[in-house]
């Protein structure tokens, strides 16, 4: 890539805007709406776009992180044990990105989102619930930071749609807690990933900077509404949410496999 197209900015802010919502509302990093909008809205190349949207988590995941934290509902200890597993799993699935096709995992993170939605219906962690931190579950949890790491530099996400549900119904977290905490951990992982994607040009800086300090502007407005919504809510809206994520990479796959 010898010379950088320059993409439309009032796009890219849109873009941020509805991505830092998300982000905000359901601990996420907005990956899942940015990569496809990227795509879609601006013909960005897919490895481009997943790239760009791992820096453009950053500036969301800070300001959330804030929000979250001044409430009180962010367990460090937790996020920087993620934190550690995230920047090593990062480097790797940006190395990984410009090598493999990532035509499977995407088929094997299809399968994670579906026993997510369904178990969204069934569990509803308590707003009194903590991480219990031992010496089993702090390695769990830097096993799930890495493997989260891994998918976040393949796909583009920043890791909230796994780490959020995965605290929740393995680690005993409260919903509020792990939206948190996964914003705390994606702060590494992001500076992490955003190296080793611009060190293979797989990264727009510009268009990262444009999204996600449109995204970190209405972060904010997200995690208030978190905090006002009853977990049993949280869980409708977040399992709605990834319905809709879960069909859009269903119908992305399947016209893959076509063409």
């Amino acid at each position: 890539m010898t010379e950088q197209k320059r993409y439309a900015i009032l796009p890219l802010i849109a873009i941020g805007l509805v991505g830092g919502l998300l982000s905000g509302l359901f601990g996420i990093g907005g990956g899942v709406i940015i990569v496809p909008a990227l795509v879609l809205l601006l013909v960005m190349p897919q490895r481009l776009a997943a790239g760009t949207s791992v820096a453009a988590i950053l500036p969301a995941a800070v300001v959330g992180a804030i929000s979250y934290a001044v409430q009180g509902n962010v367990d460090w200890t937790a996020g920087i044990l993620l934190a550690v597993g995230i920047v090593i799993g990062s480097q790797v699935g940006a190395l990984l990105l410009s090598k493999l096709p990532v035509g499977f995992l995407q088929w094997l993170f299809l399968g994670f989102l579906l026993v997510v939605i369904v178990s969204l219906w069934f569990v509803v962690p308590q707003r009194d619930s903590e991480i219990s931190i031992t010496v089993l579950t702090g390695a769990m949890l830097a096993v799930t930071g890495f493997l989260t790491g891994i998918l976040s530099g393949l796909i583009g996400v920043g890791g909230g749609i796994i780490v959020v549900p995965v605290l929740m119904f393995f680690f005993g977290a409260n919903d509020l807690v792990a939206k948190g905490t996964s914003l705390v951990m994606m702060i590494p992982g992001s500076l992490s990933g955003t190296l080793a994607n611009w060190r293979r040009k797989n990264v727009d800086l510009r268009a990262a900077a444009a999204v996600g300090l449109a995204a970190s502007a209405a972060s904010p407005l997200g995690t208030i509404i978190a905090g006002t919504l009853a977990p049993s809510m949280s869980n409708i809206l977040f399992s709605i949410f990834l319905v809709l994520i879960f069909t859009q990479m269903l119908v992305r796959l399947i016209r893959a496999k076509k063409n």
